[in-house]
């Protein structure tokens, strides 16, 4: 299993905490995520936790749209998916707040490449 990496954020051009930061990220899914993006200039720990809600966020809810198109059993997904994106959600936002970089598994990598890049 992964074990999420402490890190020592570098701080954030926002003017917050970069660990605040990084857990508004996820505070609304894609939408802080994509402020957060925009407005941080310095910190990769920030940019990291932007880039991640953003992904996670577009990949819950194109799965609840393709499960929604499918009789019953996309309803019993959803209904399963649900519970799993919110415990997921709490998770990375606790993460960020203790100063953590979990990469989720297929897209940490790429999240956290693409991190630098911004």
């Amino acid at each position: 299993m992964m074990e999420p990496t402490p890190v020592n954020p570098e701080p954030s051009s926002t003017g917050l905490d970069p660990k605040v930061a990084g857990l508004l990220c996820y505070l609304l899914g894609f939408i802080t995520g994509i402020i957060f993006l925009v407005v941080e200039k310095q910190s990769r720990f920030v940019k990291f936790h932007a880039l991640q809600s953003i992904a996670v966020s577009v990949i819950l809810i194109a799965l609840n749209l393709v499960l929604s198109f499918i009789p019953f059993i996309g309803a019993l997904f959803a209904l399963i998916l649900t519970p799993i994106g919110f415990i997921l959600w709490i998770a990375l936002m606790l993460l960020a707040l203790q100063g953590k970089q979990f990469k989720l598994p297929v897209i940490g990598n790429w999240v956290e490449e693409q991190a630098r890049k911004f």
